[in-house]
């Protein structure tokens, strides 16, 4: 092999980095030639886009089940949001409007409360609870 003296061997890269050089200043001529290019939009945050809701009793469930945690810890406005939540999966869900009903009932929305009760009792009239829900929206809602 042969060996070359660092003098020779800068000489011959030389030429090689002028060349790159060039290229570098063509490519960049050229792109201040061309227009901008034009600004795609933000892309959207997930949590701004509204959701879509399909039949899904396995999601109801989880929500009702969410909510009922929330409703134990005395967080009747969280609760409330599940099981509103729960009934968008499955708009018969006859658990979820009862328990809407009673979380409505402890933030003071009688009105609301006593929507959430007539859903319950239009989606399970033979429910275990139907008579006591049918006494509370008989008394004008009250507990």
């Amino acid at each position: 092999m042969l060996a070359l003296s660092a003098g020779v061997h800068m000489a011959l890269l030389r030429p090689v980095q002028a060349a790159e050089e060039q290229k570098a200043k063509a490519a960049q001529k050229q792109q201040e030639q061309q227009p901008p290019a034009p600004v795609e939009p933000p892309e959207e945050d997930e949590n701004l886009k509204t959701k879509e809701y399909s039949f899904n009793p396995l999601q109801a469930q989880k929500e009702l089940n969410i909510g009922n945690f929330y409703f134990k810890r005395g967080s009747f406005k969280a609760a409330a949001g599940r099981f509103e939540e729960a009934i968008k999966w499955n708009p018969g869900y006859a658990d979820a409007y009862l328990r809407l009903g009673e979380a409505r009932e402890k933030l003071g929305q009688k009105k609301e409360a006593t929507e959430a009760y007539k859903a319950f009792l239009e989606n399970a009239p033979d429910h275990k609870r139907a008579a006591e829900i049918k006494k509370k929206i008989g008394a004008g809602g009250k507990s």
